[in-house]
């Protein structure tokens, strides 16, 4: 049985860390650096070569990306919170400085229910629990 966990490629994994744990409260757990890599090269030294972090309760890696990124629009990372006012603390941070595709707005199985762009391009949707009645 496979476990997942998604990995983020960046331009700059330090600072996308930070805004997600600020985002949606967490903390970066570990960062390793290439400079601490056996034979390191002293012009990448600084770059991440793995973090990871728990961000609103799930565990995400990161890494700085030696290749410009290039977003799409296949993917995107889906959160659904327990609660209403979660949803909505969580989507309002996670759009600053971002693009909102859809406002979240009740949908029609009962949630609410919206999708942004972040300022780093990630796609992401954001609900809350449907409670059963």
């Amino acid at each position: 049985m496979a476990k997942h966990t998604t990995y983020i490629l960046s331009e700059d994994a330090r600072s996308q860390a930070e805004f997600y744990t600020t985002a949606l409260g967490g903390e970066v757990l570990s960062i390793m650096t290439y400079g601490q890599l056996p034979d390191s090269n002293d012009a990448i030294k600084d770059k991440v070569v793995h973090l990871s972090l728990v961000a609103g309760g799930v565990n995400l890696f990161m890494s700085d990306s030696f290749e410009p990124i290039q977003c799409g629009n296949n993917i995107n990372l889906s959160l659904e919170f327990a609660t209403e006012d979660e949803a909505r603390e969580a989507f309002t941070k996670l759009a600053e400085g971002g693009k909102v595709k859809y406002p979240l707005e009740p949908a029609f199985w009962g949630a609410l229910h919206g999708q942004l762009e972040d300022k780093f391009g990630v796609l992401w949707m954001i609900s809350n629990e449907v409670k059963p009645s």
